[in-house]
């Protein structure tokens, strides 16, 4: 665009007389000078030669200098109102007489004040004329800056650049470019936003971890959630209360053969027993023989009450009551307590072993390592086995010999002297024993079951109870011999003497009536072959005293059978 220039002559000069064209400055009062009289052309004075010709405008009429404008005002203002008739100054001559008069337009701009600098050849403000493009600029003011070496954030003007007050919060003035200031210091404008491209870099920055921020504890409380559901889900089946279905409860009693119905009528009549002594203690088994108190358990569970212990009996409700020892008998493994002052006994019923069959179902109750009320099932594994068990004295006088009920239901510790009870919940036999290594022990002496259980039959059982009740003491059925317990061959051997140098035979005893001397072996009782003097012993132990046996008795190589009556004697 070409620069604005008033009406009338180009550039704002008036021909002279010569016709060549002299530019006028302008003044400070703005106002043109005529040339002096006096001063002819040519001649040199220190007063700068002024342009022939001008005249000074009429004061009734001044001459209107176009001031700059905003971009869209300049053509408006270069146009004189039409209403107004153009004014007219007399035109100066060659000789400095006016003869004609030219418009007021045409005549020369008031001078204006030379610059400091050379003049830009591209007229670039502030040292050329300002262009159309843009207002004059505004009268700038010194302002404080940043002292020297203040760190500032990008975009602050360097040191020295006068930085523009911020305006106050206000209307915009003026339109666009009212708020436009292109001489202003770079970020002025975005100071007048509230901040700098620092800040507002900053801001961005913030956000964005605001939202990164917000971003991660939605993913948290998602993950939270979706793994609360898929643990319901896995769980439960769904996010709902969930309800399972249950069928209703069958009233009534069990089948009395069942293991559930024949433990609910034995349990009452079993009892545990807590036993101390100058010897240490001992935990067994026990049940109720009858109303008055009398109670039934092995003689290894309260032997040590025989030197002045306690014995502690607890029934299977929880009641608890103090019991003394009524006789035992270590050959038998037998004992009997009883409880005083204690009403509401259940009694259990004995029952027959010799009708036992093996593979009859049996069930065997006590407190196997102190569990009260155990109830373990199984079968008769074998009948007639016979077994020693005991012999820590070494004099043979607590080794126990019983003809035993062979059971694979489970027995342990504890379970010493409890029912072993048939199917209709009577007693048949005594638990006593279990399988340990080395051969057959006692309870207490193992470490646990392992399926091979004995328990002493019922019928020799009830026979020892009833002398102990009724005697304090039991009889052991005997033939009188004294048997050599080191004959290593099958059979029994009768010893060469007695213990004490008496004779192997007692004089008049059963074996002496039926021909038996030393030497002689014995190898069967009732057809049932024996091996040892430990299975002849048991064999007799088993029946009762009056009974008849018939033996084969081999003497020299040969064999005969003979029928004798078992004696009695009183345990040592």
């Amino acid at each position: 665009m070409d620069k604005a220039k008033p009406t009338g002559t180009p550039d704002g000069t008036v021909p002279d007389a010569t016709g060549d064209s002299h530019g006028t400055a302008a003044e400070p009062g703005g106002s043109a000078t005529a040339p002096d009289a006096s001063t002819s052309p040519g001649t040199d004075t220190t007063t700068p030669p002024r342009p022939v010709g001008l005249t000074k405008a009429d004061p009734a009429e001044p001459v209107e200098v176009a001031a700059p404008t905003v971009p869209g005002q300049a053509e408006e203002a270069a146009v004189p109102p039409a209403t107004e008739p153009p004014a007219t100054v007399p035109a100066p001559r060659a000789g400095g007489a006016p003869d004609a008069v030219v418009p007021a337009q045409q005549q020369a701009p008031a001078e204006r004040p030379r610059p400091l600098h050379a003049p830009d050849p591209y007229s670039t403000p502030p040292y050329g004329e300002p262009g159309p493009w843009a207002p004059a600029p505004p009268v700038q003011r010194p302002v404080p800056t940043p002292a020297h070496g203040t760190y500032l954030p990008p975009g602050t003007p360097a040191h020295g650049t006068p930085v523009p007050p911020v305006p106050e919060a206000g209307p915009p003035q003026g339109g666009e470019w009212g708020r436009y200031d292109p001489w202003a210091a770079p970020g002025a404008l975005v100071a007048e936003s509230g901040g700098g491209p620092g800040e507002r870099r900053r801001e961005r920055r913030a956000g964005r971890g605001r939202l990164v921020g917000a971003a991660l504890v939605l993913a948290l409380v998602a993950g939270a959630v979706g793994g609360y559901v898929g643990m319901r889900l896995e769980r439960h089946g769904g996010l709902g209360t969930v309800e399972l279905e249950q069928t209703s409860g069958q009233a009534g009693e069990r089948a009395p053969d069942s293991v559930a119905g024949i433990a609910a009528r034995t349990l009452p009549g079993v009892v545990t027993l807590h036993v101390s002594g100058g010897d240490g203690g001992a935990l067994g088994t026990g049940f109720v023989l009858d109303g008055r108190g009398h109670i039934l358990t092995n003689h290894h569970v309260v032997e040590s009450a025989s030197d002045g212990g306690s014995i502690r009996v607890t029934f299977n409700g929880g009641e608890t009551a103090r019991a003394r020892l009524v006789g035992g008998d270590p050959g038998y493994d037998l004992a009997v307590v009883k409880v005083s002052g204690v009403s509401g006994l259940t009694p259990l019923p004995l029952g027959d072993s010799d009708d036992v069959r093996v593979g009859d179902p049996v069930v065997a109750i006590g407190a196997p390592f102190d569990l009260a009320n155990t109830v373990t099932s199984g079968i008769i594994s074998a009948k007639e086995r016979p077994i020693t068990a005991g012999g820590e004295k070494g004099d043979g006088t607590d080794i126990s010999y019983v003809d035993a009920l062979q059971t694979d239901a489970p027995i342990n510790p504890g379970n010493s002297g409890g029912p072993l009870v048939d199917e209709r919940a009577r007693v048949i036999g005594i638990n006593s024993a279990i399988h340990a290594a080395g051969g057959p022990a006692r309870q207490d002496d193992s470490a646990g079951s392992v399926g091979l259980g004995f328990a002493i039959p019922v019928n020799q059982a009830k026979r020892v109870a009833e002398e102990l009740i009724n005697h304090g003491r039991a009889t052991h059925p005997v033939i009188g011999v004294t048997l050599d317990m080191g004959y290593e061959g099958e059979g029994a051997k009768v010893g060469g003497e007695a213990a004490g140098g008496g004779p192997a035979v007692t004089p008049g005893g059963p074996a002496d009536r039926t021909d038996i001397a030393a030497g002689d072996v014995i190898t069967e009782v009732d057809g049932v072959p024996v091996a040892s003097g430990e299975e002849l012993i048991i064999k007799i132990r088993s029946h009762r005293p009056g009974d008849r046996l018939a033996l084969t008795v081999e003497r020299d190589g040969e064999s005969r059978r003979v029928t004798l009556e078992l004696g009695s004697s009183d345990p040592s």
